[in-house]
């Protein structure tokens, strides 16, 4: 079953208030939520709140989840050794499958077979190279 979301969810608590006030029987909104929430499933409006907010969020990384993404420019494939800290500041570590050479100069080189960042809640990490572009970009590989 598709969710609804959360415009769609607050609005038909908006109806269901004013079909219960018009019938005399005055509700306050936030009752109004609750209903409509247990109408759906869940035990209460933050646990729908919650659910509905967080469907549109990326997956939560975990320790041994397998990834792909680019760390300075090189693109990589790997599974997560080590992980700590809150979702929105995620300290990780990634033993790759392949090595990659994290220098763009024909005269040296410096290859990694592990790499270690920060992310924010979307995969990317906090710092940046001089263009813009994260140092660090992490996605959950598909099974």
């Amino acid at each position: 079953m598709t969710q609804p979301s959360l415009d769609a969810v607050k609005a038909q608590a908006k109806a269901l208030r004013q079909a219960l006030q018009a019938d005399g029987t005055p509700v306050s909104h936030a009752h109004a939520l609750e209903l409509v929430a247990r109408q759906l499933g869940a035990r209460d409006w933050n646990t729908l709140h919650a659910r509905l907010t967080q469907r549109n969020m990326p997956s939560e990384l975990a320790l041994g989840d397998r990834v792909a993404g680019n760390y300075l420019g090189q693109a990589y494939r790997g599974e997560i050794v080590a992980l700590s800290g809150p979702a929105d500041h995620r300290h990780v570590e990634i033993k790759l499958d392949r090595p990659i050479d994290t220098v763009q100069f024909e005269s040296f080189s410096n290859w990694r077979h592990r790499i270690r960042g920060t992310l924010d809640v979307n995969g990317r990490s906090h710092r940046k190279t001089s263009d813009g572009t994260p140092h660090l970009i992490a996605e959950k590989e598909p099974f």
